[in-house]
């Protein structure tokens, strides 16, 4: 069983759309569990490539190829998943704030996120704080992932976390992007910021976890 779970892993690494779809059909045709083919295939290759890219030994394409692999095998899974009552490992809301309008840092951390097991609502670009804590209140997320790639946008992140504590919300605040710092996230009282992608995904799984 190890060992088409591995070559799950492994094509996904290499980006291998087609052939983690047709090894994902087989895994189940073989009686192995979605939620087994999830986590210890499709999710284990996703972390290897996280680890990979957090040491610069992968780069963002390479990033980008098994994501779209992973996702490619979810969907073959998900029927099954929600017939087993699979539940994601959290939910997280992402978005780039208002009035900054990229978007690559932020659908990386994304799929790195996705790539932990973690169901993600993405507001796209130009998020207002209403609509971040609204989407959160919608979907019971535990976390509120905040991008910016601008000095002049960076401020909107803390319109966030005042919105957030103002209405009371449970949820973690995550900050990031080119010009975001360790001393930004203090102070404007965020509960996380991560210098990559990868660091990020762990940082929200250990939120889900001790939600």
């Amino acid at each position: 069983m190890s060992d088409i779970l591995g070559r799950i892993s492994e094509q996904l690494q290499k980006g291998k759309a087609k052939d983690v779809v047709e090894l994902v059909s087989q895994a189940m045709a073989e009686g192995i569990g979605p939620t087994v083919i999830l986590e210890d295939g499709l999710l284990a290759g996703m972390g290897v490539i996280g680890e990979k890219f957090k040491n610069n030994e992968v780069f963002v394409p390479e990033v980008l190829v098994a994501a779209r692999a992973m996702n490619k095998g979810v969907e073959v899974l998900k029927p099954a998943l929600t017939a087993e009552g699979a539940k994601a490992r959290g939910i997280a809301v992402i978005g780039t704030v208002k009035g900054d309008l990229h978007d690559i840092g932020k659908n990386l951390v994304r799929m790195m996120m996705e790539g932990k097991g973690i169901e993600m609502v993405d507001l796209g670009v130009d998020v207002s704080p209403e609509q971040f804590v609204a989407a959160a209140r919608e979907h019971g997320a535990t976390i509120i992932c905040c991008s910016a790639l601008l000095t002049t946008t960076m401020g909107e992140m803390k319109s966030v976390v005042d919105l957030v504590r103002s209405e009371g919300l449970a949820v973690k605040v995550m900050v990031g992007g080119a010009p975001v710092t360790q001393s930004f996230c203090e102070s404007i009282g965020a509960d996380c910021y991560t210098a990559d992608a990868a660091s990020a995904a762990d940082a929200a799984l250990a939120f889900c976890e001790s939600a």
